[in-house]
């Protein structure tokens, strides 16, 4: 449903939704292992809290999946996100060429959806994305329920990458 007067609750997918732990070797490796990274992708088991908050939000809210994964994985998401039976929504990922850091990408894009829409939440694991989006004036919730990672950290901060 996309109706201008219902509000998103907005999701980021790795660490959020997704359990990026089994995939982490391939950012841990030098040079970093991107293509094994993102194939790895549809394997991810889902994280029950992410699940329960975003159907929860669903109730009141349209969803909408705001992550950084490149364009490229686009069918693997969309079908991943349907084999979890999370809520449907649209999905907003990186170009294949942007390698800007997610605070970045990810505050832009807020930024447009708030020029036409209530963003009830923001759902996120990053923690330079959630303090940007708080700043900015945002109701930010802190996925803190799975493992850290800090390959992932200096993917979304430095590579531009997820």
């Amino acid at each position: 449903m996309t109706n201008n007067s219902t509000p998103l609750a907005v999701f980021d997918l790795d660490g959020t939704l997704a359990d990026t732990a089994h995939r982490q070797r391939f950012l841990e490796q030098k040079p970093r292992n991107w293509d094994a990274f993102f194939a790895a992708a549809p394997h991810d088991p889902p994280l029950a809290e992410g699940v329960a908050l975003a159907l929860e939000h669903a109730e009141e809210c349209e969803v909408l999946y705001l992550t950084g994964r490149p364009e490229r994985c686009r069918k693997d998401t969309l079908a991943w996100i349907a084999a979890q039976g999370l809520p449907e929504g649209r999905v907003r990922m990186r170009r294949n060429d942007d390698r800007r850091p997610a605070r970045r990408t990810k505050l832009q894009i807020l930024h447009e959806l708030a020029r036409n829409r209530e963003i009830r939440v923001l759902v996120d694991d990053d923690e330079l994305v959630c303090e940007d989006a708080e700043r900015a004036g945002f109701t930010v919730v802190r996925a803190r329920w799975a493992a850290a990672s800090a390959a992932l950290g200096e993917a979304q901060e430095r590579d531009g990458r997820t």
